[in-house]
């Protein structure tokens, strides 16, 4: 199971400068195939899949530790899109003002027709995310390699979409994540290093996974969250130890295993986007009760109960 917390893993400013276009190219850092849906999934099937795990625990808790942390970086890019998106449009209920009109010009035109304004399970050319990204191979070093070389392609597109997008929310999740895909791209190094006696760490230079260019890294590897793997967990996944030990690669810092998710930040409430002719519920005036009971007693052949029945 999952314990989910209402708290990002990190805090998000407001979007300074709206953009459906930015809004669009996050969206591969989501959905697409070196995305945190794919870094989840293939972990978390990975996981699933594990046979003999009783002799090899230490590196069944890595991915599967991983994989609980990828969850909660699949909510932080949704809500960087969410906010991307908020106010992109004019708020107006009159559908015959064309308030969405502006969309039709902007790059991912989904986001405004199939969705309420709002991320999507897919890349940034809104093209769904598919299985087919999984690699559950069976064979422990392969999976590890593979997991090493997801993670050095996630960390290759957070720094290109680092470099076309200058709001501050989309940098300030992006620079959280080169951190923390920075420790998974460690781990699974040292993990192919302790199963192989192979040193996977001096192929690190591949991806470069130093930080200092990026200011909203940095403040994160000020506080030494690039030396840290969360454990996220009350009482399991305790042999992370065994391989999250020893020197960081980069600046000879102690690795630790922290248990518990970091403080994070709060949830961003949404603003409500009228022009989307979404009903607020059945207090706002915008669902007729008498049309709900005339389609019940055409369909069902009864009223709708209500809760005083």
């Amino acid at each position: 199971m999952i314990l989910r917390l209402d708290r990002l893993m990190c805090e998000l400013p407001r979007a300074e400068s709206p953009s459906p276009n930015s809004a669009a190219a996050v969206q591969e850092l989501l959905g697409g195939k070196f995305g945190e849906m794919s870094t989840l999934m293939n972990y978390t099937f990975q996981s699933f899949n594990m046979r003999g795990r009783s002799k090899i625990r230490p590196f069944y808790d890595l991915v599967a530790n991983i994989a609980a942390e990828e969850f909660a970086h699949i909510e932080l890019v949704a809500y960087t899109v969410n906010l991307l998106l908020t106010g992109t449009t004019e708020r107006d209920e009159d559908p015959t003002s064309t308030p969405l009109k502006a969309a039709v010009d902007f790059r991912n035109t989904a986001h405004y027709i199939a969705t309420g304004q709002q991320a999507q399970c897919a890349d940034s050319h809104g093209r769904p995310w598919t299985g087919d990204n999984v690699f559950s191979s069976g064979n422990l070093k392969l999976d590890l390699l593979h997991n090493f070389f997801l993670e050095c392609g996630a960390r290759a597109n957070k720094i290109r979409v680092y470099e076309m997008v200058d709001d501050p929310v989309a940098r300030a999740m992006v620079g959280f994540l080169l951190v923390r895909g920075g420790v998974h791209i460690v781990a699974y190094a040292k993990a192919l290093e302790k199963l192989s006696g192979v040193p996977v760490g001096k192929l690190l230079p591949i991806p470069d996974i130093k930080n200092d260019r990026f200011p909203e890294a940095a403040a994160h590897e000020a506080k030494g969250l690039h030396r840290i793997l969360y454990r996220f967990s009350p009482d399991d996944y305790r042999e992370l130890g065994a391989i999250w030990s020893g020197e960081h690669p980069e600046d000879g810092g102690q690795l630790r295993v922290v248990d518990g998710p970091p403080e994070g930040g709060e949830v961003p409430d949404l603003d409500e986007e009228p022009q989307l002719t979404a009903p607020m519920g059945p207090d706002s005036g915008e669902i007729d009760p008498e049309m709900l009971n005339h389609y019940a007693r055409r369909i069902f052949g009864k009223d709708l109960q209500t809760d005083e029945e």
